[in-house]
């Protein structure tokens, strides 16, 4: 008898100690925002305890609620993670006995957050809050990025001052001085394609100046630049459009062929202008075949691109046949492309020069086309910027 009342005796006691065990556990819960402050779904909390080895795993709820129990008490750090990118951390979190304890994620507020630390990396202040809560990982990280900084200021103070000495280099035509301006800002940063664009009509500008090989090394060194920004800017129509004229002006004509039409594929609406200044840019080097060529193109792209029916015709004439009783017999097109321009700019630059142009050819012009206060032509095809 007395052993069943031990023995029950026991049963009881190891029942009181395995509810005592029971009741030593606690319970985290809380919500997850986005930075809208709507709730995140599925989001992952991790648990980790840090006093002993512990590790837990929850999701939110459609709510971006979440909830654990049966945790042992003791101190967790919680983490939030959201598409397998971590996005939050809270360390030291305490649980207790009964209620449990609250721990929220909001994004809206960790952003705020990053940016008022980011803003006080730019200005070098903390307030004692900041300073107060941050962890000595995060003041390591933002006295690291404070440095940064503070040389990145220093060094695009030097870039900015170096790129607008080039600037007002160029604008005197000081070409010498725009080129070391530029070249050192290429060297204190090679990743901005407005220096290199820069630096290459400096060298273009320096070639204008120059005769024979000197002309030719400067037009080389501009070639060089610009590859360097179109690298750097490749979906730029205008940059290809500046460095298919840089190539004619070197003869390099297949080339710059190649770069208008990339140019005019990344921006058809500007296709006549790019083949019109190729054809100006052959036709001052006297390259009037390539030239005629040049401004068929912009008529394919911009029927209704005037200064290119103007160029078009004058090279059309010059492919006219002269009789021996000095009678020019033009070839097909020519006289509808005088007309076409006056047709479309009646006044414009070249509308003197189209005039007299169709009165050698036909004898007269049609007098809806006349104007006599309209300037007189100017020589030559000019590029349009």
């Amino acid at each position: 008898m007395d052993k069943v009342i031990r023995k029950s005796a026991f049963l009881l006691t190891l029942a009181l100690f395995t509810g005592a065990a029971y009741a030593q556990t606690s319970a985290i819960e809380g919500d997850v925002k986005d930075a809208g402050g709507g709730p995140i779904k599925d989001a992952l909390v991790k648990i980790t305890r840090t006093d002993i080895k512990g590790n837990y795993k929850v999701k939110t709820d459609k709510k971006g609620h979440y909830f654990h129990a049966g945790l042992p008490l003791g101190t967790y750090n919680v983490a939030v993670e959201i598409e397998g990118v971590e996005r939050d951390l809270m360390k030291g979190v305490r649980t207790r006995l009964g209620d449990p304890i609250p721990v929220n994620f909001d994004l809206k507020a960790k952003q705020m957050e990053a940016e008022a630390i980011a803003k006080a990396a730019e200005t070098g202040t903390l307030t004692k809050e900041q300073a107060r809560d941050m962890s000595p990982e995060q003041k390591a990280a933002l006295e690291k990025q404070m440095k940064e900084r503070s040389a990145a200021l220093s060094k695009n103070k030097e870039l900015n001052d170096a790129f607008n000495v080039g600037r007002e280099a160029m604008n005197a035509k000081q070409y010498d001085v725009a080129i070391q301006s530029f070249e050192k800002a290429g060297t204190l940063d090679a990743n901005q394609h407005v220096v290199w664009a820069q630096l290459a009509d400096s060298y273009a500008g320096l070639a204008g100046t120059k005769t024979g090989a000197d002309a030719d090394a400067a037009l080389a060194k501009a070639i060089e630049a610009w590859g360097k920004a179109m690298a750097l800017k490749a979906d730029d129509a205008a940059y290809h459009n500046n460095y298919a004229l840089l190539l004619a002006r070197a003869k390099k004509f297949d080339e710059a062929q190649s770069e208008l039409n990339k140019a005019a594929q990344l921006d058809p609406t500007q296709a006549g202008k790019f083949y019109y200044n190729l054809g100006a840019v052959l036709v001052n080097t006297n390259q009037l075949e390539p030239a005629g060529e040049a401004f068929k193109k912009a008529l394919a792209a911009d029927p209704n691109y005037a200064d290119a029916h103007f160029q078009y015709g004058v090279f059309l004439v010059s492919k006219a046949q002269v009789g021996a009783d000095g009678k020019v017999t033009p070839l097909p097109g020519t006289v509808e492309a005088f007309q076409k321009y006056l047709e479309l700019r009646p006044d414009g630059a070249f509308a003197e020069g189209a005039k007299g142009m169709l009165q050698t050819i036909t004898g007269s012009v049609e007098t809806k086309y006349s104007n006599p206060s309209a300037p007189a032509s100017k020589k030559g095809a000019t590029k349009k910027k």
